[in-house]
């Protein structure tokens, strides 16, 4: 079975022009597999390309066929995902886990002025707990990890698998809050050496730590300030990776993909979505939507449930013609169901405009190996020229 794409080959563009592309979507609709498939057609195409999921939920691995995946980057052996032997040479294909604490550990200590600022960073106990869990962290080494692949200069293709939606926009916000929490007075407060700290923030910024610490405990207070303090002079490399992430966001050379179901719940989470990125003056390039049913023909509903009718009045043959209605029954329960699915799918169509639509249909397995891998990448992207 085939899928239905508008446009075609703009999902090929994606793989073989763009440097990095954004994965999306609610929880549960294909968005890692997608994400994978993506990276496997790019490093078939010749690129060398990378995914990476900060999705918790580990499941990028298994759609790999991989035990596991770490923060670091690891090149998949390439008998795996070209048995044939039939992509280009310069085909490569990585992967990895986004691992919030380790990411942390890196910018802090590249960022660091000396190693002993870098040290009494890492040492801080309020970095040790927070580092990992804190609101908003996880998004901001998101940002982090993209920027150091970015960085590297040598992938040509980087896809980025995110968490579900609304935490896909924490991902897009990060560098706005950070550049926020940098200029905030009380940050910059306690960024102040220590006698400009007592005299300017006697009463703004004591009060706030006395009412703090009678709540968390002096101790924790104490930590917190030693950890912000110890910052000093890292901020406006913090400030500058902020703007770069910013920058790569909204570079020609960045895709966001969209990935839904024909759920009503995930049609509304990708118009949601769409509208935000819209807010941040950026679009979505391509609509992948996963488990869709197909349309079976064009006739209605209405006109197989009648043929099922009169075949259930027709006396020559009454069980054959049962056998046949009940046929004609299931074909229009299954038309019906089509036709929800893109009425659901219609107002997100509007909403994203001239973007490439693919529907892939249900598959008869789940998708958790290079084969099946390989076998989405069929459905979404035009062989090669040469290929089959």
């Amino acid at each position: 079975m085939t899928a239905m794409v508008t446009s075609e080959r703009q999902l090929d563009e994606l793989v073989e022009q763009r440097r990095v592309v954004i994965c999306c979507g609610s929880g549960g609709v294909g968005k890692t597999t997608a994400a994978a498939v993506v990276a496997l057609e790019g490093a078939r195409r010749g690129r060398n390309a990378v995914v990476v999921t900060i999705d918790p939920a580990k499941r990028l691995a298994n759609a790999l066929g991989l035990d596991r995946l770490s923060d670091v980057a690891s090149e998949i052996d390439r008998t795996r995902w070209d048995p044939d032997g039939t992509a280009p040479a310069s085909g490569r294909l990585w992967a990895l886990m986004l691992d919030t604490k380790s990411t942390f550990d890196r910018l802090i200590t590249s960022n660091a002025v000396t190693d002993d600022q870098a040290q009494r960073i890492l040492d801080n106990r309020f970095y040790r707990n927070v580092s990992g869990a804190l609101g908003g962290t996880q998004e901001y080494m998101a940002m982090e990890k993209l920027h150091e692949l970015h960085d590297a200069g040598s992938y040509d293709l980087i896809v980025v698998d995110t968490p579900p939606t609304r935490h896909a926009l924490d991902f897009l916000d990060a560098p706005k809050r950070l550049i926020r929490l940098l200029d905030n007075r009380i940050f910059r407060l306690l960024m102040m050496p220590t006698r400009a700290y007592l005299r300017v923030a006697s009463v703004a910024v004591q009060a706030f730590l006395r009412t703090v610490s009678r709540v968390v405990g002096t101790e924790v207070v104490e930590d917190v300030v030693a950890f912000f303090r110890a910052f000093e002079g890292m901020e406006e490399g913090f400030r500058a990776r902020a703007k770069a992430v910013e920058a790569l966001l909204s570079d020609p050379s960045t895709a966001f993909v969209l990935i839904t179901s024909p759920r009503r719940d995930a049609v509304d989470e990708a118009r949601f979505f769409a509208e935000r990125l819209a807010d941040h003056e950026q679009h979505v390039e391509a609509l992948i939507v996963n488990r869709v049913h197909p349309a079976f023909g064009d006739e209605s509903p209405d006109g197989l449930r009648a043929r099922a009718k009169e075949l259930r009045a027709d006396t020559t043959d009454p069980a054959a013609a049962a056998r046949l209605a009940a046929l004609y029954d299931n074909l229009a329960d299954f038309r019906d169901i089509a036709i929800g699915e893109r009425t659901h799918l219609k107002a997100l169509h509007d909403k994203i405009g001239s973007a490439t639509v693919a529907y892939v249909p249900f598959l008869a397995h789940d998708v958790h190996d290079f084969d099946a891998l390989g076998e989405v990448a069929k459905l979404l992207f035009v062989a090669p020229d040469g290929a089959e």
